[in-house]
């Protein structure tokens, strides 16, 4: 059986990245991407410890944020693109926990999905 030498991980060193923001009523999610879209980092509320539903709310949102413009910060990143999804409470404290890490937001987007004329509705109740 042959030794498999193990290769060292490289440090990734980024200049822009793309913040992916997913904030729901139960959960806020956030996914940092390079530009071309590979995945570098990913922080949750659960990740952090909480737990119910606290991990709804703007302050979980901004320590995400905080937790992850640390690592982002160690990578050299200093511009990040926010793209915002769904209606939940930690949209914009996750923009304001960026700012004041020092990371320069460069573009805010919203990218929520709407119907264009959503789904078939239901048949007409008959009493």
């Amino acid at each position: 059986m042959a030794f498999n030498k193990k290769v060292k991980k490289t440090k990734r060193q980024l200049s822009a990245a793309v913040a992916h923001v997913k904030s729901s009523f139960n959960n806020t999610l956030v996914t940092i991407t390079t530009l071309e879209g590979d995945v570098v980092l990913s922080g949750s509320a659960g990740k952090l410890g909480f737990k119910g539903s606290r991990k709804g709310t703007p302050f979980a949102a901004s320590q995400i944020a905080n937790a992850l413009s640390k690592d982002m910060q160690g990578m050299g990143i200093k511009t990040v693109e926010i793209n915002l999804q769904g209606p939940g409470a930690g949209r914009d404290s996750v923009v304001r926990a960026f700012q004041s890490s020092g990371l320069h937001v460069s573009a805010l987007r919203d990218v929520t999905p709407l119907p264009h004329n959503g789904t078939r509705p239901p048949k007409k109740r008959r009493v």
